[in-house]
């Protein structure tokens, strides 16, 4: 499975649009190899360079396993809650000093998830053990 942007390059600098410093959209994504049997995608977007810790800045899951393609700023039916304390995508927003690297995680699952919208990332990750059949990550860069 593979996830690609047509916005920025695997471990290359996210373009200042999908961030606090643009309009805060979460940038276009393919899936690629999607395995045939999957039933529903997750994606999961956070900084593990942050400071206090990995910060979550978008969770999200149900979609569709036909899903190819997501359009900048798109809506998800499906949404947790990140580290902003909010739902949806929020972009990065590091303090000053050096690049952070902010990991889009895609995984396919076999199953769709029954848990509420707003959960966070760890009950989502408890409720996606032992569905995944596969997974794959863009890496992109951001400094301010």
């Amino acid at each position: 499975m593979e996830v690609t942007s047509s916005a920025f390059q695997n471990n290359q600098p996210i373009p200042s649009r999908y961030t606090c410093d643009g309009e805060d959209l979460s940038p276009p994504l393919d899936f690629h190899q999607v395995p045939a049997d999957a039933k529903s995608l997750v994606v999961i977007v956070d900084d593990p360079d942050a400071p206090m810790g990995t910060f979550d800045h978008w969770i999200a899951w149900n979609l569709p396993a036909t899903t190819a393609f997501l359009a900048e700023g798109a809506d998800i039916p499906k949404e947790g809650r990140n580290d902003f304390r909010e739902t949806g995508y929020r972009g990065p927003c590091p303090p000053p000093g050096p690049a952070h690297r902010y990991f889009f995680k895609v995984y396919a699952l076999d199953t769709m998830l029954d848990i509420a919208e707003g959960s966070t990332k760890q009950q989502l990750e408890e409720a996606m053990e032992g569905h995944i059949l596969a997974h794959a990550e863009l890496v992109g860069t951001f400094q301010r």
